[in-house]
């Protein structure tokens, strides 16, 4: 018992947190500007807090900005698709908080329509190795084991099944024969019902119908959660017979 909790000492000891002081000092300043940096956010936004939680009055001022404002969320939800910096669903939500059901999912469509084809052109004109880079290869695997003549119809199905990786099936659907026009459409018919909903979401947030909002989000995160528990399965059953 002694020699084991010695020996349990001794790897605590040896632990390392930091691989120099330099790296140490570096942290610390880091952690510094972000503090100093949350702070700042804080001092700024808690007087406007109220008005950012006032959907109809937050609504109006958006709609101020005119053309530029649903720009502004085409553009960044085209960004996210080939970039991923932020999740698709999230923007959708505020999108539908912003704008409302229909006109959010009509500028989120707008928006996935033109990265989902930006994504097919640079795996259709870079190949495998580019699309190696940015989808994992075990994932990447896992699409191979599909047949080329059952392509269309899993991509549909990928694409409509709700937790899985829509953004990146887009840079594996490049890499298959499917002409990109027909890609497309495929994406936005399998992707707009989740963004529907999460608009849905948005919307009765904006609304302050939070009660129905988190009752409706339960349901798609727990249908997300199953359709990412599911995927090998899935990708399975529309694999081709070896």
């Amino acid at each position: 018992m002694d020699r084991s909790l010695g020996s349990l000492r001794t790897r605590i000891g040896e632990l390392r947190v930091f691989a120099s002081p330099r790296s140490r000092r570096r942290f610390a300043i880091h952690l510094v500007v972000a503090v100093v940096v949350l702070v700042a956010l804080t001092v700024l936004v808690r007087p406007h807090l109220a008005f950012l939680t006032d959907g109809p009055a937050l609504r109006a001022f958006i709609r101020g900005f005119g053309f530029w404002a649903p720009l502004v969320l085409v553009v960044l939800q085209a960004v996210q698709v080939v970039v991923a910096p932020i999740p698709g669903q999230l923007l959708a939500v505020a999108a539908g908080y912003l704008f409302g059901t229909w006109w959010g999912t009509l500028y989120n469509v707008v928006g996935i329509t033109i990265g989902s084809t930006v994504a097919f052109w640079l795996s259709r004109r870079f190949g495998r190795a580019y699309v190696e880079r940015i989808v994992h290869e075990e994932a990447l695997a896992t699409f191979d084991t599909v047949s080329e003549d059952y392509a269309r119809p899993t991509l549909l199905v990928l694409f409509l099944v709700p937790g899985l990786p829509d953004d990146v099936l887009c840079f594996v659907g490049g890499l298959t024969e499917v002409p990109i026009r027909q890609l497309v459409v495929l994406a936005v018919i399998g992707r707009t019902p989740a963004f529907f909903l999460a608009n849905v979401v948005g919307d009765l947030l904006g609304t302050d119908r939070v009660a129905e909002a988190v009752g409706l989000a339960a349901v798609v995160l727990v249908l997300s959660v199953l359709g990412y528990l599911n995927r090998d399965r899935i990708v399975s059953l529309l694999r081709s017979e070896p």
